[in-house]
C-alpha cells in the first residue's frame, strides 16, 4: 500500500494532537512537532507557524503550562506540560473527536436501496 502522503494537520485537530502528545510527557515545541510526525508515520506535519500559536492558545486557556529549561547541547528551550484542566479537556475532546469520526464514517458508508432511499451503514 505504500507510505501515506504527508499533509498538514487538519484545522481543529491540532489542539487535540498537542494535548495527547503532552499527556505522554512534557516537551519543547520542536519535540512536539517531531512526536506527532513520528506517531503518524510521517503522514502529518506540524509547522512552526501553526504549532506555536496553538501552544500559546492552549496556555491562555490554562490547558498547558510552560517553563524555560536546559535542552540538548546546553541550550534553553521552552518546555510545555499538560495541566489538570488540560487532562480533562483531552478526555472530552477525544470523546468529541471519536463521535465526529463515527458520524463521518456513517455518512461515508451510506448506500441507496432499490427505491433510491439513502441508508447509513
Amino acid at each position: 500500500m505504500g507510505t501515506p502522503p504527508r499533509s498538514d494537520v487538519l484545522r481543529g485537530t491540532l489542539d487535540l494532537l498537542i494535548l495527547k502528545t503532552l499527556a505522554l510527557e512534557p516537551m519543547h515545541g520542536w519535540g512536539i512537532s517531531q512526536r506527532i510526525q513520528h506517531l503518524s508515520s510521517d503522514a502529518l506535519q506540524v509547522g512552526q507557524g501553526s504549532l506555536y500559536p496553538a501552544l500559546q492558545r492552549l496556555e491562555e486557556r490554562g490547558l498547558v503550562d510552560s517553563e524555560w529549561m536546559e535542552a540538548e547541547g546546553s541550550r534553553r528551550a521552552k518546555y510545555y506540560r499538560l495541566t489538570r484542566a488540560g487532562t480533562h479537556a483531552l478526555g472530552s475532546e477525544t470523546e468529541s473527536w471519536r463521535r465526529y469520526v463515527q458520524t463521518v464514517e456513517r455518512i461515508l458508508a451510506a448506500t441507496l436501496d432499490d427505491e433510491g432511499v439513502a441508508w447509513a451503514g
